[in-house]
C-alpha cells in the first residue's frame, strides 16, 4: 500500500518544484509541470525545451490539464472544481481567452499580440454559445436522418421475411401447377399407349383370323394334292377314273378364284400414334387447361388492403385484416391502388377487366414512376389515365362525368403506346366509352384501384384470361 502511495505521488508532483501540481500543464514528450513553474524554467532557459528530457517543446504553458489537475486536488486535499465551468483564462496575464476566427483556435490576446492583430477575437462563450445554436437544427436533422435510417433497416428485415414467405407460398403454387401438368401428361401417355395397345391388339386379332382361314386353306390344298398325287400314277385307266372322279369336285373348287391374298392395314399405323405427338398433346393442354391472362397482377404493388388469387389475376379489398406486407418502394401505402407486372413501351396492347356489379373501381394505365406513396388523384397530370366507377356513376381523371347507356360488366382497356392513345369499351358490343391522347415518356403499366365491394355480389375484380397462346421469338 505504501508503495502503491509512493507511486501515486509521484505521478502527481511537479519535478521542477517538487510539490504536488498546482494548475498542470502537459507537454507533447508526456511530461507534466505545474504552469508557472514551467514558464519561469523557460525563462531562464531562454528556449522552450522539457525540462525533464530537454526535448523541444511547440506547446505553450497555457492550457491546463484538468484531469491531472483534479486528481492532485484529491492527493492534496485541496478543493476541487469542474473543469467544464471553470473560467477558461491565460495563467500568466489572467486574462479570458478568446477565440480566433481567422486561424480556428483559443488564444490569448496578450501572449499572442503580435499573431492575432487585426484577427477577430470573440469571447469563447459567445462561440460556444453560437456553435450549439447550430448544432441544435443539425443534431435534429442528424437524429431525424437515423431515425429514417432505422425505419429503413426495419424495412429490409420485414422485407427479408416476406421474401422467404413468398419462397414458401410460390414453391408450393409453382409444385401444384406442374403436378398438375404432370398429372395431364402421364394421363395423356396412358391414354396414348391405351389406344397404341388396342390398335395392336385388334390388328393381331384380324391377323390370327386371317391366317387360321389360310391354314384351313392350306390343309384342304393339302389333301386334295395328296389325292392327286397318288391317283397319277395309276396304269389302270378304270381304276383312275374311279378314282378322279372323288377329288374332282375339290380341285376345281381350289382352283377356281384368284388365290390367297395378304390384307392391307394388318399392321400398327404408327404414324399415327407418334406423328406430331408433343403437338397434338399441347393442343388438348391448351384445350382443357391452359389460359393465357394478357396481365398478370404485380403483388409487390398492392396495398396492404387488398388480397389477391393465387393466380394473381383476381383481387377483392379486405380493409381487415390488413395484409401484413412490408413498406417496398414499389408498394402503394395511400390509396387500394395496384399495378399489372409487365409494363409497356410500344406496340398496341388490349385487355379485359371483369367488373360485374362491384360498385368502385378506377381501371386503366399508369406510368412506372407514378407516385405510390402520397394520396393522390388519379388523373394525367399525375400520371394515371383511367376509367372511375363510383356511387353508381362514371367519371375520367379530369372530373368529367360519363353518360353510359348501360352498367359495363366487363371493361375492355386498349393502349396505343406508339399513337398516345388509351380507350376504354364495354366489352359486349364493343361499345366505345372514352378515351385519352397523351404522349407517354416512360414505361407504361396497367393500372387498377378496388374499393370495399359492400352490398355487391361481385367482391373480386378479375383480369380476363384467353384461350390464346403466344409465342415470343
Amino acid at each position: 500500500m505504501a508503495e502503491e502511495t509512493h507511486l501515486f505521488k509521484r505521478y502527481v508532483t511537479c519535478q521542477v518544484c517538487c510539490e504536488t501540481f498546482k494548475e498542470p500543464v502537459s507537454l507533447g514528450c508526456h511530461h507534466n509541470f505545474c504552469s508557472s513553474c514551467l514558464q519561469n524554467f523557460w525563462d531562464q532557459a531562454k528556449n522552450k525545451n522539457c525540462p525533464t528530457c530537454m526535448r523541444k517543446s511547440s506547446k505553450d504553458a497555457s492550457l491546463v490539464n484538468f484531469g491531472l489537475q483534479e486528481l492532485a486536488d484529491v492527493y492534496a486535499g485541496r478543493p476541487t472544481a469542474d473543469p467544464a465551468e471553470s473560467r477558461a483564462v491565460c495563467r500568466n496575464h489572467t486574462q479570458d481567452l478568446k477565440w480566433c476566427k481567422e486561424e480556428q483556435r483559443v488564444v490569448c490576446h496578450v501572449c499572442e499580440f503580435q499573431h492575432v492583430h487585426g484577427h477577430t477575437l470573440v469571447p469563447l462563450e459567445d462561440e460556444v454559445h453560437n456553435l450549439k445554436v447550430l448544432l441544435k437544427p443539425e443534431l435534429q436533422y442528424l437524429k431525424r436522418k437515423m431515425n429514417k435510417y432505422q425505419q429503413i433497416d426495419k424495412t429490409y428485415d420485414n422485407m427479408a421475411q416476406h421474401c422467404k414467405k413468398q419462397l414458401g407460398k410460390t414453391e408450393r403454387q409453382i409444385k401444384a401447377e406442374f403436378d398438375q401438368l404432370r398429372r395431364f401428361l402421364n394421363q395423356e401417355e396412358e391414354d396414348s399407349l391405351a389406344a397404341l395397345r388396342a390398335e395392336e391388339k385388334q390388328k393381331s386379332k384380324s391377323i390370327t383370323l386371317e391366317k387360321n382361314n389360310i391354314q384351313g386353306q392350306i390343309s384342304d390344298l393339302s389333301e386334295v394334292i395328296s389325292a392327286v398325287e397318288r391317283d397319277l400314277p395309276l396304269k389302270d385307266n378304270a381304276a383312275f377314273l374311279t378314282s378322279y372322279k372323288r377329288p374332282q369336285t375339290s380341285t376345281r373348287d381350289l382352283c377356281s378364284g384368284s388365290g390367297p391374298q395378304l390384307l392391307s392395314g394388318g399392321l400398327v399405323d404408327v404414324a399415327k400414334h407418334l406423328g406430331n405427338l408433343s403437338f397434338r398433346v399441347w393442343e388438348k393442354m391448351r384445350e382443357k387447361m391452359i389460359k393465357f391472362t394478357p396481365v398478370i397482377l404485380d403483388p409487390n404493388t398492392a396495398s396492404n388492403c387488398l388480397v389477391m388469387s393465387e393466380d394473381l389475376t383476381s383481387v377483392r379489398n379486405e380493409t381487415v385484416p390488413r395484409q401484413d406486407h412490408p413498406d417496398n418502394p414499389e408498394r402503394f401505402t395511400e390509396y387500394s391502388n395496384f399495378l399489372g407486372s409487365e409494363g409497356f413501351t410500344s406496340g398496341i396492347h388490349s385487355w379485359e377487366v371483369e367488373v360485374g356489379d362491384h360498385p368502385h373501381w378506377l381501371i386503366g394505365v399508369a406510368e412506372e414512376t407514378v407516385d405510390r406513396k402520397g394520396g393522390i388523384y388519379a388523373s394525367p397530370e399525375n400520371g394515371i389515365w383511367c376509367l372511375i366507377h363510383h356511387n353508381g356513376g362514371y367519371s375520367n381523371g379530369t372530373g368529367q362525368r360519363l353518360h353510359l347507356k348501360r352498367n359495363p360488366k366487363r371493361i375492355r382497356v386498349v393502349l396505343d403506346c406508339v399513337n398516345g392513345n388509351v380507350s376504354f369499351h364495354d366489352s359486349k358490343g364493343n361499345v366505345y366509352i372514352y378515351s385519352y391522347e397523351d404522349t407517354f415518356s416512360e414505361k407504361i403499366y396497367p393500372f387498377f384501384s378496388v374499393w370495399p365491394a359492400g352490398e355487391a355480389e361481385t367482391i373480386d375484380v378479375k383480369v380476363c384470361s384467353s384461350s390464346v397462346y403466344i409465342f415470343e421469338n
